[in-house]
């Protein structure tokens, strides 16, 4: 197996900040920041629309407005998004129109527009009210991190990270945030990704501020989440609420009643590097009218950064 060696990717990953930006919305008044001192960021798998989801009545044309609502409830100012296609991308573009999405556009370069066969997207929702966007890119979790749709390590799907700069209009200060979904098959995979972004982040000094949130499809004690952990990186929920089994994030639309959630553990994370503290981070729960916004929970920290 070829060995991926730091100063390789380093190189190559100058063209990624090089990638398109999306374009800038107009403001939206029904949505205000979170606190002033505080940066409030969500970790949201929101599952890709399946039609099999549609015929058990929890599609996403059921559970759209479920999950849009949620997400704008909790007043975030940075969202870390997984399992999008180009019809949620759409839909969270209209609902928030005073946010940026970033990450989605590029090639498409799955044959299969629709289902588990396609490759869904990891983007970043951002106020554009509090933010500037400096710069961003996106590269793959493989051998080939600039070749889009690439494949290593026996991964079942091809994997990706977004990442943006942001600069508070306020204060100014800056903020990096990366994004991600991990192979939920390859063990070897998982970790070798998870090392990818582990080493690119390390180009940045150590107390420049970084978050990292995903679907790592790990417990806290896999050896997946060890370079993470040993590459200067925290966990928010585990530094308020201590190192151990925060319990199931994801649930298969039964929330709370899912009989297998304590054998699966929680698999969902929001990390920090740097100058950021976390003063407060919960696992969501939440249902609307009895229907769940995804087959996962949602994961929210509270940041202040130093």
């Amino acid at each position: 197996m070829m060995s991926f060696g730091r100063r390789r990717f380093l190189k190559g990953m100058g063209a990624a900040a090089l990638l398109p930006v999306l374009p800038v919305f107009s403001k939206d008044a029904g949505i205000s920041p979170g606190k002033a001192r505080t940066h409030r960021v969500l970790s949201c798998n929101i599952r890709v629309p399946l039609d099999e989801d549609e015929t058990k009545g929890v599609g996403w044309s059921v559970r759209k407005a479920v999950c849009l609502k949620m997400i704008k409830d909790k007043q975030p100012d940075i969202v870390g998004l997984q399992e999008v296609f180009n019809v949620q991308a759409d839909d969270l573009r209209k609902y928030f129109p005073s946010y940026q999405l970033f990450g989605f556009d590029g090639p498409e370069m799955d044959l299969h527009p629709t289902g588990y066969y396609g490759i869904a997207k990891n983007p970043i929702l951002f106020s554009r009210d509090r933010y500037e966007l400096l710069t961003g890119g996106t590269y793959w979790l493989s051998e080939t991190p600039l070749v889009a749709g690439s494949k290593s390590w026996e991964t079942a799907r091809a994997r990706h990270a977004n990442w943006v700069r942001l600069r508070e209009r306020k204060t100014g200060k800056e903020i990096r945030m990366i994004n991600l979904h991990l192979d939920h098959i390859s063990a070897e995979a998982k970790i070798r990704q998870a090392k990818m972004v582990v080493e690119e982040s390390a180009q940045y000094l150590p107390e420049y501020t970084q978050i990292l949130t995903g679907d790592f499809n790990s417990r806290f004690d896999s050896k997946v989440l060890d370079p993470v952990r040993n590459g200067g990186w925290k966990e928010s929920y585990e530094t308020i609420h201590g190192r151990k089994e925060a319990g199931f994030t994801g649930h298969e639309f039964q929330g709370i009643d899912y009989e297998k959630g304590p054998s699966k553990g929680r698999i969902d994370y929001i990390w920090y590097r740097g100058k950021a503290a976390p003063v407060n981070a919960l696992i969501l729960k939440d249902r609307l009218n009895g229907k769940y916004p995804s087959d996962h929970f949602f994961m929210q920290t509270d940041f202040v950064i130093e």
